[in-house]
């Protein structure tokens, strides 16, 4: 409020709830935005900031209390609630926001508020507006200018407080207690869907009731597809089987990725393929601490990558030029890495005038490196066909250099097989 001043007004809606099927809902999950600046977890509600007013500068429209809709549908925290529980200095019914709202708007000069990600709100927003400008002969005063949150709210959601990176702690701890169920429970013949299961029951079990993003369970040729989601198919010996899968707690998220073998042995070109990636990861990592920028891990790991697919012969021709041609990207197609916070893909500018951000303390990023390479790819030597690896971590950027959150998912090969074969 302090950052939108005392002549403007800002307008957060909680987000929508969606239809899954005829009557039946989604789970709702709040507009992580919204969700940030009040912790209030039920649908149809709206923030509204207006700094310096006398009567409340935080207000909330919500549900009200309702014996009979909360007997079928779950207690709901009401107006008193939103202001006791949820600290609103004034709360109202959300089905009176068309009568009170407008009235709060007028005379400000502009509304902080994000448009074009719900269109029915949208037109609300430009109709109360309207109303006002409507009533300037009688002396009404109508913004004139909308200015979008995002640059205040997402660049303070860039650095976490202390009690964020607690919550993400946790979601990591819950994610690497999953990747190695996973590794343990995994057995050549079983489908990728009782693996994610398997991921799913660690979740919930640790108070984690949803994934942070569809979980990615992809073996043989499947883990070599970026964003396989399917998860349907069997589980062969010899297969690799890539893992991606976040827990989220309490409104936060973790991004980890496993790479391991099915049988619980790697063979000589899987173990060849993913120490090059782990060395390259390990690698990146290193460049994770403040004064350097978004973009240093991922020259890091593109350096790694390239010279190791050129010493093992995947890659032919000089590494620096390579690089400078981006030949690399045949294998490696994405970036090593994006912010992470309430949303896998966070929010928070990687570049600020045209140039790499610097990294600061506070800030929680992932390092994914990865090899892709699907069978028949010309000029690939049969031997590498369907080895798809990646690698991730969280990390937090620190005052001394980086923390790894999700540090307790073994990744080292020879740890990978002793937890697959129960090798003490």
């Amino acid at each position: 409020m302090d950052m939108i001043g005392s002549d403007s007004i800002g307008i957060i809606p909680s987000g929508s709830v969606y239809i899954r099927n005829r009557d039946i809902e989604f789970p709702f999950r709040p507009d992580s935005d919204f969700y940030y600046l009040t912790a209030y977890p039920e649908p149809e509600a709206v923030a509204v900031l207006i700094p310096d007013r006398t009567d409340g500068e935080f207000i909330l429209f919500c549900r009200e209390s309702d014996a009979k809709m909360e007997t079928w549908h779950g207690r709901r925290s009401g107006l008193q609630g939103a202001m006791d529980i949820y600290d609103a200095d004034d709360a109202f019914p959300i089905e009176d926001i068309d009568d009170i709202l407008p009235g709060l708007i007028e005379g400000h000069e502009r509304i902080f508020y994000n448009m074009g990600s719900d269109q029915s709100f949208d037109q609300r927003v430009m109709a109360w507006v309207k109303q006002i400008r409507e009533q300037s002969r009688a002396g009404l005063v109508a913004p004139d200018e909308f200015i979008s949150l995002n640059h205040f709210l997402h660049d303070m959601r860039l650095y976490k407080s202390k009690l964020e990176i607690k919550l993400m702690r946790k979601a990591a701890k819950i994610s690497s207690k999953a990747h190695e169920r996973a590794m343990r429970s995994c057995k050549p013949g079983m489908h990728e869907y009782q693996i994610e299961a398997e991921l799913m029951h660690e979740f919930i079990r640790n108070g984690a009731r949803a994934p942070a993003y569809p979980s990615i369970v992809g073996s043989g040729a499947n883990s070599c597809i970026l964003h396989y989601t399917e998860n349907q198919d069997e589980i062969n010996d010899g297969d690799l089987l890539l893992i991606d899968a976040g827990a989220e707690y309490q409104g936060y998220a973790s991004d980890v990725t496993r790479t391991f073998p099915a049988s619980g042995r790697f063979s000589k070109a899987q173990r060849q393929a993913y120490d090059l990636v782990l060395a390259a990861q390990l690698a990146a990592i290193e460049e994770v601490k403040p004064g350097n920028h978004w973009n240093d891990p991922h020259d890091a790991a593109v350096k790694v990558l390239t010279e190791g697919m050129v010493a093992l012969g995947i890659l032919k021709g000089d590494p620096k030029k390579l690089i400078k041609d981006k030949g690399y990207i045949k294998y490696y197609m994405h970036r090593t890495g994006h912010w992470i916070g309430m949303d896998v893909h966070d929010v928070g500018d990687y570049k600020l005038d045209g140039e790499w951000r610097m990294l600061e303390p506070g800030m929680v990023m992932t390092v994914e490196p990865g090899l892709y390479m699907p069978a028949g790819s010309p000029g690939l030597s049969k031997k590498w066909w369907n080895i798809g690896i990646r690698i991730e971590d969280d990390v937090l950027v620190t005052k001394g250099g980086y923390e790894v959150l999700s540090r307790d998912a073994v990744k080292q090969a020879d740890e990978i097989e002793k937890i697959m074969t129960n090798v003490a």
